[in-house]
């Protein structure tokens, strides 16, 4: 029976590039793999035959030599492409499926083959919370943390060796940090148990680090937290995390900060809002109040005649200044209108002789009774 022609065996034109021709074999080994058509008889010999099509068109050379000569390249006479390859089916298979099995299941597995070359590992960034008060955000400050971290081993030089010798190649992988075992049709990649996925071996590991290369060690860093910051913004410091495995390079320290509460003063953005309270003769016939800002100093603020609880006075670029930028924002004086308490005999007989006298100089409860007495009137209807 004449052989097909592997184009059509994969389903693919003659003018398919190499991702079109994996993609396609992929999906045919997966349709007619004879473990998933156990009821299939046929499905075994289309699944070698599959995989002969593959090794073809997946190498170069190969597929420009059936592209020119069909079937009759690997008879062994166009030169020996095939002699050498004749009778070794399964030994193609798989080579063909071990290049589909890497694409799939290789990061599943701990990455590509030859990911254990770099036996350097970067090391693991760190978090550290600072929290600082309002008036520190409003003027920056240099602060001095200590992190406990990981930093190079000083006796081994951050090799993990004794005497800081080099490390050397692991005999059983060869330096890739994975072996590989065939089973079958398949090739099934472990990480190498000699090295750990390292891809070298230390023979004799430094007494300090135990050839871990670092040492666990408490670090005081100078930070700079500029004027501007509020709760939820992150710093980061290159380089300064956590030291790398065994000479890697160290991670990221990302500083995260928390504003305090403050008893004055509450931040919106760049906005603050200031509550103050006010009696009730200077909100009836105005005045001037004095009120703190942020930096330490005093504004003194105008109190209109009338002025109601929560109305707001605007004192403009008193609040707090841009991150990073230019301007600040601005303080917002909040009027609380104070009820006094603990009166006198007194004050309570001229309370209720203004009372009398003051029975048209209130807008807000003449017009809220007013329209009680319609909500009523209407209820009643």
């Amino acid at each position: 029976m004449a052989k097909r022609d592997f184009y059509d065996v994969l389903g693919v034109a003659r003018g398919a590039s190499p991702d079109e021709i994996k993609k396609a074999y992929r999906t045919k080994a997966k349709e007619l793999h004879p473990d998933r058509n156990a009821d299939n008889p046929d499905a075994e010999a289309r699944f070698k035959e599959v995989n002969e099509a593959y090794e073809a068109l997946k190498d170069p050379d190969k597929k420009a030599a059936y592209d020119r000569y069909g079937h009759a390249a690997f008879d062994g006479g166009m030169g020996g492409m095939g002699a050498g390859r004749r009778g070794g089916g399964q030994q193609d298979f798989a080579s063909a499926f071990s290049d589909v099995f890497d694409d799939l299941f290789g990061d599943f597995m701990g990455g590509r083959p030859g990911g254990g070359r770099n036996r350097a590992t970067r090391g693991n960034d760190l978090r550290y919370n600072l929290r600082i008060n309002l008036e520190d955000a409003y003027s920056g400050l240099q602060k001095t943390i200590t992190v406990p971290t990981a930093v190079p081993c000083t006796v081994c030089n951050g090799t993990g060796a004794e005497g800081g010798a080099e490390p050397a190649t692991c005999p059983t992988c060869s330096g890739m940090g994975k072996v590989r075992a065939q089973q079958g049709f398949f090739t099934v990649e472990r990480t190498c148990p000699t090295c750990n996925g390292v891809g070298q071996t230390i023979k004799n590991p430094c007494n300090t680090c135990h050839g871990a290369g670092r040492v666990e060690k408490e670090r005081q860093l100078s930070v700079n937290i500029p004027a501007g910051v509020e709760t939820g913004t992150r710093i980061r410091l290159a380089g300064e995390g956590e030291a790398g495995l065994r000479g890697g390079p160290a991670g990221d320290l990302y500083i995260f900060i928390e504003v305090k509460e403050h008893e004055l003063f509450q931040r919106d953005g760049q906005h603050l809002f200031c509550r103050v309270p006010v009696s009730v003769a200077t909100a009836a016939l105005g005045g001037d109040i004095e009120v703190p800002t942020i930096d330490g100093g005093r504004s003194r603020v105008k109190i209109p005649e009338g002025s109601q609880t929560g109305r707001q006075m605007r004192l403009r670029s008193k609040g707090m200044p841009a991150l990073r930028g230019a301007g600040s924002g601005d303080m917002f004086i909040e009027l609380a209108v104070e009820t006094p308490v603990n009166l006198s005999a007194r004050q309570k007989e001229l309370l209720r002789e203004f009372e009398k006298l003051s029975e048209s100089n209130n807008p807000q409860s003449s017009s809220f009774f007013s329209s009680v007495k319609n909500f009523w009137d209407q209820m009643k209807g």
